[in-house]
């Protein structure tokens, strides 16, 4: 098999955003060892990860909506909506039995992630696929179908044997994963989902990180590095992998901060947690539709613990209700 050539060039200053990861990595590990409770901040970041790295790809399920799918409750919604969000709950969880240099488990992965959604599910496409904007203009032309199995085996044998540092070749597969978009449906959630597999296998922190979500609130910038780094004659996925590095900082720092939140406060004798009252204000800036009941889900709270904290929100002018209880949302007036 033909080796894959390089397809970026290094960035010096990736050296120093790489050394403010490490850092940041400590920080994580001080900000679990502190919080109350590290498998409610695990499965509350994955449910983050799961309802961005579907809500990128057009799924119109609220951050509620897919709390209560992944916890077995009932849901209105559309079928393949909720549909995609058990698969990528599954695929998920499924991470520690993948191998990310193995194509039968990126064809695995990619079978959990859309069972019962499309017709060649884990499987290679058997026809060409194109990108296309939202004004209808081709942004990209996968490679051809039949190439597209030798490549995928090329890039995988290319990750596993590349001198770069994991968050550099993560990074450079996640793209190129997107530049041969081997799949009929799905390459933007398996990407994602291969990326955070080669870091979780670097550092398992990185299984829990809510870098989707980061993905998610820059999409457009997502989709911009993206298409700057074939925009050229040459393939260079730098401006990609100079992104992703910022995009899995921002990640840590998210889950730093949503870690210090779930710090079980002792000995305040106050009305309202302080802890709890700073993970409301995150989640209903994240998503101002959140009723109270869909908030308690998340923090697993009761409806009226936290219809208690948002009335103490309320009354100190730090939130207020736009529009009707049942059809309004919440505005964050005051996060800090």
């Amino acid at each position: 098999m033909k080796p894959l050539e390089k397809f970026f060039t290094e960035d010096p200053k990736w050296h120093e955003k790489i050394g403010a990861i490490y850092a940041l990595l400590e920080r994580v590990k001080i900000s679990e060892e502190q919080s109350g409770d590290v498998l409610h901040l695990r499965k509350l970041n994955r449910i983050l990860s799961v309802h961005a790295s579907t809500a990128i790809e057009g799924n119109q399920l609220t951050l509620g909506q897919v709390t209560d799918v992944i916890n077995g409750k009932p849901v209105w919604g559309p079928p393949k909506d909720i549909k995609e969000v058990q698969n990528a709950w599954h695929a998920y969880n499924e991470m520690p039995g993948y191998a990310p240099w193995r194509v039968n488990d990126l064809l695995r992965a990619h079978a959990h992630l859309t069972d019962t959604l499309i017709g060649e599910s884990g499987q290679f496409r058997s026809g060409g696929v194109a990108v296309v904007g939202s004004d209808g203009t081709l942004l990209h032309r996968g490679a051809l179908s039949a190439q597209v199995p030798t490549l995928v085996e090329q890039l995988l044998h290319w990750g596993q044997t590349c001198e770069a540092h994991p968050l550099i070749t993560s990074s450079a597969v996640h793209y190129r994963l997107e530049y041969i978009h081997p799949f009929r449906d799905g390459n933007g959630r398996i990407g994602r989902l291969w990326q955070t597999l080669i870091l979780a296998q670097w550092n398992p922190l990185f299984a829990w990180m809510p870098m989707e979500t980061l993905v998610h609130h820059n999409q457009a910038l997502y989709y911009r590095a993206l298409q700057e780094s074939h925009a050229g004659a040459v393939v260079d996925c730098r401006p990609f992998i100079d992104f992703m590095l910022d995009a899995i900082a921002n990640s840590l720092y998210k889950y730093i901060d949503v870690a210090a939140q779930t710090v079980v406060d002792v000995g305040a004798n106050v009305g309202v947690n302080v802890g709890v009252t700073d993970q409301i204000l995150a989640l209903l800036g994240q998503e101002p539709g959140l009723s109270a009941k869909e908030v308690a889900n998340l923090l697993n709270k009761t409806p009226r613990t936290i219809e208690r904290h948002l009335k103490a929100l309320r009354e100190q002018g730090r939130i207020q209700r736009v529009g009707s209880d049942k059809a309004g949302h919440w505005e964050v007036v005051d996060p800090t």
